[in-house]
């Protein structure tokens, strides 16, 4: 049995969207790693899509700041709707299948983007209120 590669793990990080199937962190590392790449974000009917984006985005900003950050174990799916536009590689060399991979966030863009991201939220459960009632409005 091959051993699994190291994956750096963000202690403290919100798991997912919570009431909603989208994930932000993986529980182990997978042999086959998600390369980063610039997926593009099509409109969709099912609105928590645009808002686990949100949650994410509005976490990685609580969590890290405007700081360089390892991929570690931020789910890929995730981060690949977001690369290239809110995230940016933040070393030379950066290789998309690392999970050592230093990213960091692209602060006016993600600014642009997801305003509401970057207001004061208590926990990761209001997070989810707080989107919920404005999807509803």
């Amino acid at each position: 049995m091959a051993k699994d590669p190291l994956m750096p793990k963000h202690q403290g990080f919100p798991p997912g969207l919570p009431g909603t199937q989208w994930q932000y962190t993986l529980r182990r590392p997978n042999p086959k790693v998600t390369p980063l790449t610039n997926w593009p974000r099509h409109r969709t009917m099912d609105p928590t899509v645009a808002l686990a984006d949100l949650g994410f985005v509005q976490a990685l900003w609580q969590f890290f700041g405007n700081e360089p950050f390892e991929r570690g174990n931020l789910d890929g799916e995730r981060l690949c709707r977001l690369f290239g536009r809110e995230l940016v590689a933040a070393e030379r060399g950066f290789d998309p299948q690392s999970y050592f991979a230093k990213l960091k966030i692209n602060e006016a863009l993600a600014r642009k983007n997801f305003p509401e991201a970057f207001g004061e939220v208590k926990d990761e459960q209001s997070v989810a209120k707080g989107l919920k009632k404005a999807t509803r409005e």
